[in-house]
Order: structure tokens, then sequence, then C-alpha cells
């Protein structure tokens, strides 16, 4: 695996555990919530900029994008 997509895997993965712990649910169910509601994809597709970003501003971006597509967390 190439140093770029484990570095982006990586990153993935610390957004998910913060935000399971943001809004106290356990990481897999924070996990499915991101991907049903196209978070995880759209981190992927803005890799680049978001983690130029603070931790919490991405957290605060991903819930309210979730929101917007009707999650409710």
């Amino acid at each position: 695996m190439s140093k770029s997509v484990l570095d982006k895997v990586e990153y993935l993965i610390l957004l998910i555990a913060e935000f399971s712990a943001r809004c106290k649910v356990t990481e897999a169910q924070a996990y499915r919530y991101l991907n049903q509601y196209g978070a995880l994809a759209l981190c992927d597709k803005h890799y680049n900029i978001m983690h130029t970003l603070s931790v919490e501003e991405n957290i605060q971006t991903l819930q309210a994008y979730c929101q917007r597509k009707g999650g409710t967390l």
C-alpha cells in the first residue's frame, strides 16, 4: 500500500474515532452513520484539503453534512 493511501486511511480512522467520541456512539456505529450519509466519500474526495484543517472543524463539518442529508446525530 502506498504511503499516500496509508495516510488517507489513518486520517479516516482518526475522524471516525473522534466523531464517535463526540457523538457518544461506538466507532462501528460512527462508521456506519458516516458511510450511510456519504460523509466518508466526502472525506475521501476532499482529503487533500481536510487534512490541513483541525480535527474539530472537520468533525463539525461532517456532522452538519450528515444532518443536511437526513442524519440525526
